[in-house]
């Protein structure tokens, strides 16, 4: 069965993308636009990925890969019939250059055409195109921009109960992940029946803000990436449909080291959480309840306390990344938050951040550690590498 209700349930299947060819796409001239800090050494990611996912098998983990999916689903004509048109909206394009691309994209068989969606299409591999947008562009300009932001599957949907919520990524350059993960969704035999719980073309929301704090208590950021207009739509959704009591709204700083909520905490056991020393007791949050037909917003508080209140336990337990500063923000920059629960206190964490991952191991949490020199170039660790389909439900857990 497919869905969650933690995020610290065991874990039975998880959505991971391989990344391939579409970060061999990065260049010192648009990683930026890509939202990478560095250019990685594909290979090098690729079998640092690899490892990833068979430390998951090793723990019983089903890995389903995003590529083949894609691949499945892109069977059915009236998946491509969805996808291409939307792919091909950028108004930069023009008409003709879109009509021309559009007939390229309909001609390749359902793995070339997954490749392209996911690696991008550049002017010189478009041998069919024509005319004054065409002949303006540069020779590696895209005609449809690569994806390689799609490693992070954690962002363009999350789990909640037995629905899923296919995000709105806000940045221009990720905004087609979502589509693509929809499709999937919509289309694909895996997910027949399943119903949405959010989409794409709504407020601005993103997985790596929403943390599954316990059963029917979802704390939600609001910062860089998800607005307050998407979390006030999703606590809508989520108590119209009883799979949340209460929603903590967190605001968080606008910056890059701080993109997610996850990238300042993540949980590793039902009542503990991996944080930020800076953020640990000044972050606040404001507890979102229902009230007949209106929302009701209380006054902020400490992000702790009010997570502890709406969890029904006496304290949330911090394991933070040590109390030296600068080892501290050093490890938080290379995502030590950023871990992946595959059940109740055993983790998966960046080999590098060996102050934070020896902090866990002392509170009694079982580390799994995965190289990420490479893969940690787009700003992200295990948690946003992951999507989980599938974890056993705390609630039905004695």
């Amino acid at each position: 069965m497919n869905g969650a209700d933690s995020e610290v349930g065991r874990l039975a299947t998880v959505m991971l993308h391989r990344p391939g060819a579409e970060l061999k796409r990065l260049t010192p001239r648009n990683n930026d636009k890509l939202l990478f800090d560095a250019i990685p050494w594909v290979g090098r990611a690729q079998e640092e990925h690899d490892a990833f996912a068979e430390a998951l098998r090793d723990h019983g983990v089903e890995v389903l890969y995003l590529t083949e999916l894609l691949q499945d689903t892109l069977e059915y004509e009236e998946a491509r019939e969805e996808i291409i048109p939307a792919v091909l909206s950028d108004r930069q394009l023009g008409d003709r250059l879109a009509r021309l691309t559009r007939r390229h994209l309909e001609d390749l068989d359902p793995e070339d055409l997954a490749q392209t969606l996911i690696s991008g299409l550049a002017r010189e591999e478009l041998k069919t195109g024509r005319g004054l947008v065409y002949d303006l562009m540069d020779r590696h300009d895209f005609v449809v921009d690569p994806l390689p932001n799609l490693l992070f599957t954690r962002d363009s949907s999350v789990w909640i109960g037995d629905r899923v919520a296919v995000t709105s990524l806000a940045m221009p350059a990720r905004a087609r992940e979502s589509l693509l993960t929809r499709l999937i969704y919509t289309h694909h035999p895996r997910f027949a029946g399943v119903e949405h719980l959010y989409e794409p073309w709504l407020e601005h929301l993103e997985g790596g803000d929403v943390l599954l704090m316990a059963p029917g208590v979802i704390a939600v950021g609001t910062g860089e990436r998800t607005t307050p207009a998407g979390v006030e739509r999703l606590c809508r959704r989520v108590f119209a449909t009883g799979l949340a009591h209460t929603v903590l709204a967190v605001p968080i700083a606008q910056q890059r080291a701080t993109m997610h909520l996850d990238t300042i905490c993540t949980m590793v056991d039902a009542d503990t959480v991996v944080m930020y020393p800076p953020v640990a007791y000044s972050l606040q949050a404001h507890a979102v309840t229902m009230s007949g037909d209106e929302l009701r917003v209380a006054d902020a508080r400490p992000f702790l306390d009010a997570a502890a209140r709406a969890m029904g336990v006496e304290r949330v337990k911090v394991i933070d990344t040590g109390l030296d500063p600068v080892t501290a923000e050093r490890e938080q920059w290379d995502d030590g938050n950023n871990t992946l629960a595959l059940a109740p206190r055993v983790a998966v964490a960046y080999e590098r951040n060996v102050e934070t991952n020896a902090r866990l191991e002392a509170a009694g949490i079982k580390v799994i550690r995965i190289a990420g020199s490479e893969l940690g170039s787009g700003r992200g660790g295990p948690r946003c590498m992951s999507c989980p389909i599938s974890r056993e439900r705390l609630s039905a857990l004695p």
